[in-house]
């Protein structure tokens, strides 16, 4: 158990030292990052890189368009997936066709047309460079749609035939019934939404024809391969700006930005944490 114990906090220090390093660099000052001085302790303690973000239109746009495709994402993710699991939770007598289209959507998953043909069809539908290209593609999670499935059809079977006795129909039956009992897996594929959409940034790198579209992620990736990207964005030089820029330096601008990227995941997360655990056990097996 105490060997158990000392591993898990291995590993979950392995994974939380990186992210306090970025933090101390954005809140340090540039010399002491540039001679490298600067471990998990902020040198220099400076608020001067997250001032700087404020003149950055590049990053508040990206931080705009990422709000906007999760909301989007999230919201059409989880209608479609209730909406798909609900009948493929059913016995063949009440849906015949319920094994053709399992099999239709587990076969998506084994197989891909490819990048060539997903980006052809996004050209082609006319959605390229805009919104629904981040979002329309990966409408239908396939993952989270079979763990909602799954967990619907573990429920008794009582539920819905009580609401059928008492004249309720499928869409009643649903909202009414299934849908509250259902939270702990709905939230559960939620969260898997809300962190793919935030995340995703090679999407916006291929579909997204013009830079100020990009979500914020596909942005904080060309910020990491060429961080001094910022200040070539900076329009209309105030004297404000002139001192900011005397105080802050490529590393601690990105270091800055990429945290700020973090934010709403770790806002996020922890309350949805309680859901997490049981909605994926009990989604995943049959009951």
């Amino acid at each position: 158990m105490a060997i158990t114990i000392v591993y898990l906090m291995l590993i979950s220090l392995i994974c939380v030292l990186p992210f306090i390093n970025l933090l101390a660099i954005s809140f340090s000052n540039k010399n002491a990052v540039a001679m490298g001085q600067v471990s998990f302790w902020p040198v220099g303690f400076t608020i001067s890189s997250y001032k700087f973000i404020t003149y950055n239109s590049a990053f508040l746009k990206a931080l705009f368009v990422s709000v906007q495709r999760v909301i989007l994402g999230v919201g059409i993710n989880l209608v479609l997936i209730v909406l798909t699991a609900y009948p493929l939770s059913k016995e063949k007598n009440e849906f015949r066709m319920r094994s053709f289209y399992s099999w239709f959507f587990v076969l998506t998953i084994l197989f891909s047309g490819g990048l060539i043909p997903s980006y052809l069809v996004v050209r082609y539908t006319g959605i390229r460079d805009t919104i629904w290209a981040l979002v329309l593609p990966g409408a239908v999670p396939v993952f989270s749609m079979l763990v909602v499935m799954n967990y619907m059809r573990g429920l008794p079977k009582e539920l819905s035939e009580a609401a059928y006795i008492d004249g309720a129909n499928h869409i009643q039956t649903l909202l009414r019934i299934i849908l509250p009992v259902s939270t702990p897996t709905i939230a559960t594929v939620a969260l898997f939404a809300f962190v793919g959409h935030w995340n995703s940034w090679f999407d916006g790198l291929i579909y997204m024809a013009r830079v100020e579209h990009y979500p914020l992620q596909t942005y904080l990736q060309t910020v990491v391969i060429k961080p001094e990207v910022f200040f070539t964005n900076t329009r209309n030089v105030s004297q404000s700006l002139l001192t900011l820029l005397a105080m802050v330096d490529a590393r601690t601008s990105a270091a800055a930005q990429l945290f700020l990227g973090t934010v709403p995941i770790l806002c996020v997360y922890p309350f949805l944490q309680k859901y997490f655990a049981s909605g994926l056990v009990m989604g995943s097996v049959k009951g």
